[in-house]
């Protein structure tokens, strides 16, 4: 096929919208159903797929008998401080895309840590727009280049869960350029993006659907030739078509198509706007390989690894010491017993909750990984606090398709006569319809049925978890009937986090029961009307929680270690709802000073997706947090711990030591519905400096197993009269050695400080960094670029002050051994589009 010049298929484009009536171009801009577009055979336009994909590509149906990989969670990834690999988790998700057909990753989600609280903190990548950025640039470059679409989101401020749908954020100028666009500009002017997601929030009084900012800065100033994509349902009026909103997902229904074409007809909306929006969406489609005649970026990927090894290198790259009192590494040799303790330790939590969830094929849990590591007869476990609130799904090797004879179950859905409709069997008792060919809303009800055998003899708790009526059967006999209701307002979090009923059932080890749950379909209506989550499962017993804690501290006195996972749950971290408190969920706390007490040789993971508390941390003798460590977490996690690897995780947000002390934490709106951004440019670890209050772990904080020394660093020129031109960039260099008798890893960070600044400035900020490996005795000098433009200050442009900035360099917020001097000779203020992004 000839190559084509940006010049030709401009034209060539053209001339395809040209053969579109007004009724085929509208309906373009809408989806077809929850994750496509339409087709235009007459053009050679096949439909284009979405898939929801931060941490893992989920395709077109949420099912287990279709796995995805599940990599670590963004703030894994972040804590890793490095870009090549945020760039090759992008590049595994786009062949893991390609897999499933896939043609746009829904991700990455770049919103800021602007508060512990936020819900979704474990989905985006920190509280440090310099950082975001570069992970989030390099990200997209890795989907792209393996001719993926790559979708940045959410634009913009959408950095809190509650009332998302209707919240409006006020926040001024200066720090919604310097914060919470900067990741966006940088994605798009660096790595070109070819979609962005429009949130749902408001911000300054516009939704983000019909806000001025789709325009400028996204088109005007950074060049974005992409598609804006709604998030789901974000879209809500004709009006949001005036503006540079692109794509409204999902569909079929919607508030654009004859709405539209009637706008249009009637000049309220002109077609040279509806035009736009087509161009736009061809060009994507040429760009992924949907549109004929066109060459796409990446026929198949050009860039592929193992996927099952990447998620085991990433989960060790993201985990971060924070404390280690010399105990750690464990030579498996030398230790012949190891307590294993926590709920999260055999149910662990690779992935946080909401639309970002993946079904894998396998999970890797840290007790797997420690009796592998360690020799199963080597390692007790012992739970020691119930984590799980809800209902847990029923483990398929204790399941017996009661048609095929093989795991699993079988479901069917059925009219309101009585006949079968749809049927399939089905390897989980989690299960989410979302798109697919279970004709939901046709149906009057769904029966789940299969054997299960347990493996413990006593009363069991069996129950369901959805939104709805339903009836729980045991061998023929109604065991229960229950309705339930959503709790809360958001659609999101009722249909993927719903409450449950239970019922005490008696059951005999080995014996199988007969399990068959019915509910009821009829009457769904609203967005969520032909889309299903249940889960089929258990309660954890908790009745006795003195004596799981008991049973725990016992088996940690007899052990040389213990290994104690505390984590939280899928209530606690999830879409659609922020946290109340940052504490652990249950008794997890207490939990871990008892076992301290009993064993000074203590080691806690903490299997959480964004900070917790952690009152017992100068007990224990290490500390790792994996956060949410994707399927291989349990085996990175024995590779740490035995030495055979090193944590190569820094924090890229502050950890508090109490929950008072966090300076920057509501994340509730006012009476009137708004969110005020009062902090200004001062959030994470600037907030934190400016109050003057320490927390438990600073920002950058991390540990290895190897000892390093910073020995000097220099910017050449740094004291001239050259550094004036906007978009400059000073290249940094660093030498440091790796003093200890191990290889390692460091990572280098620089920030600037800008004493007696005639405007407002952090006490110091974030302008570079850079990972860095070493043998043992190795000295090495990194060479470090520091972008001039993260000096300037926004004020209707992008403005210089001149005068001496000082650099300081080392291994966190407030390490930082080594300093030099960089001198800006003149004032210059420049429009944004042409400086560049940072």
């Amino acid at each position: 096929m000839e190559l084509l010049t940006d010049q030709t298929i401009d034209q060539r484009l053209e001339s395809l919208l040209a053969q579109l009536s007004l009724e085929e171009k509208v309906r373009l801009l809408t989806g077809r159903d929850f994750w496509t577009t339409w087709p235009v055979e007459k053009i050679g336009l096949r439909r284009m797929l979405f898939s929801d994909g931060p941490t893992g590509v989920r395709g077109e149906v949420w099912d287990e008998r279709q796995p995805s990989m599940n990599f670590p969670s963004a703030t894994a990834i972040s804590s890793s401080w490095d870009p090549a690999m945020a760039d090759r988790l992008g590049a595994a998700s786009a062949v893991e895309a390609r897999r499933k057909g896939v043609d746009v990753v829904l991700g990455p989600t770049i919103n800021l840590h602007r508060s512990p609280l936020g819900g979704r903190h474990f989905e985006a990548f920190s509280e440090d727009p310099v950082l975001t950025a570069e992970l989030a640039a390099a990200y997209v470059a890795g989907v792209q280049r393996n001719g993926v679409g790559a979708t940045p989101k959410h634009y913009v401020a959408n950095d809190s869960e509650t009332d998302r749908f209707t919240v409006d954020v006020r926040v001024a100028d200066r720090p919604l350029r310097e914060l919470y666009l900067l990741a966006f500009e940088k994605a798009i002017v660096d790595s070109k993006a070819w979609l962005v997601m429009s949130a749902y929030n408001s911000v300054n009084g516009a939704t983000a659907t019909e806000n001025e900012l789709l325009e400028s800065p996204l088109n005007t100033e950074w060049g974005f030739d992409g598609v804006v994509i709604s998030d789901w349902t974000a879209v809500r009026s004709v009006e949001s078509a005036k503006h540079s909103q692109d794509l409204v997902m999902p569909g079929p229904d919607g508030p654009w198509g004859p709405a539209l074409v009637l706008a249009v007809k009637c000049g309220t909306v002109s077609e040279a706007a509806v035009d736009r929006k087509v161009l736009r969406i061809l060009q994507l489609a040429a760009r992924v390989g949907a549109l004929e005649g066109f060459e796409p970026v990446a026929a198949e990927p050009v860039d592929r690894e193992d996927p099952v090894a990447f998620a085991r290198e990433a989960s060790v790259a993201g985990t971060v010491m924070v404390k280690n009192d010399g105990l750690l590494p464990l030579a498996p040799g030398s230790v012949t017993s190891v307590a294993v303790i926590g709920h999260n330790a055999r149910h662990a939590r690779t992935q946080g909750g909401g639309s970002a969830t993946v079904v894998p094929e396998r999970i890797v849990t840290p007790l797997d990984g420690i009796r592998e590591a360690f020799g199963p007869e080597n390692v007790s476990y012992n739970v020691g606090a119930v984590v799980q609130e809800g209902i847990a799904e029923l483990p398929l090797e204790q399941l017996t398709n009661p048609v095929t004879g093989g795991p699993g179950l079988r479901v069917r859905f059925f009219a309101s006569t009585g006949k079968e409709l749809f049927a399939e069997d089905r390897r989980s008792t989690a299960l989410v319809w979302f798109g697919g060919d279970a004709p939901i809303a046709e149906s009057s009800m769904v029966q789940f049925h299969t054997h299960y055998t347990p493996e413990e003899t006593g009363t069991i708790r069996l129950g369901f978890s959805t939104v709805g009526h339903g009836r729980i059967f045991v061998d023929g006999v109604l065991a229960h009937e229950a309705s339930i209701e959503a709790t809360g307002t958001d659609l999101g979090a009722a249909f993927l986090a719903p409450p449950s009923a239970s019922v005490p059932v008696a059951a005999t080890a080995g014996v199988p029961l007969e399990v068959t749950v019915e509910l009821d379909l009829a009457g769904r209506t609203g967005a969520l009307g032909n889309a299903l989550a249940v889960t089929i499962g258990l309660e954890a017993d908790n009745t006795d929680p003195e004596a799981l804690i008991a049973d725990a501290v016992a088996a940690a006195r007899a052990a040389e270690v213990a290994v104690v996972v505390v984590g939280t749950n899928s209530r606690v971290e999830s879409e659609g709802y922020d946290r109340t408190t940052l504490e652990l969920p249950g008794l997890q706390d207490r939990l871990v000073h008892a076992v301290a007490a009993a064993n000074p040789r203590t080691v806690v993971v903490v299997n959480s997706g964004s900070p917790v508390l952690l009152p017992w941390r100068d007990e224990v003798a290490a500390t790792l947090i994996g956060y949410f460590g994707g399927q291989e977490f349990g085996t990175a996690l024995a590779d740490i711990l035995t030495g055979a690897d090193e944590p190569g995780g820094r924090l890229p947000t502050t950890w508090p030591a109490t929950q008072e002390d966090v300076p920057v934490i509501n994340t509730t709106p006012d009476a009137n519905g708004e969110l005020a951004y009062t902090e200004g440019i001062h959030i994470g670890y600037r907030a934190w400096l400016k109050a003057g209050t320490e927390p438990a772990y600073e920002f950058g904080h991390g540990l290895g197993y190897t000892d390093w020394t910073l020995d000097a660093a220099e910017a050449p020129g740094a004291d001239t009269s050259a550094i004036t031109v906007p978009g400059a960039v000073v290249p940094l260099t660093v030498t440091l050695s790796n003093t200890g008798n191990r290889a390692g890893k460091q990572v280098v960070q620089v920030y600037a400080e800008r004493p007696g600044s005639v405007v407002d400035r952090p006490v110091r900020w974030l302008v570079a960094s850079a990972p860095v490996w070493a043998e043992p005795g190795e000295t090495l000098t990194a060479a470090i670029d520091v972008p001039t433009r993260l000096l300037a200050y926004w004020d209707n442009g992008w403005t210089y002050e001149p005068g001496g900035y000082r650099l300081r360099i080392g291994t966190s917020v407030s390490d930082l051994p080594l300093e030099t001097v960089l001198t800006l000779t003149d004032a210059t203020q420049t429009d944004s589009n042409q400086d560049g992004a940072a």
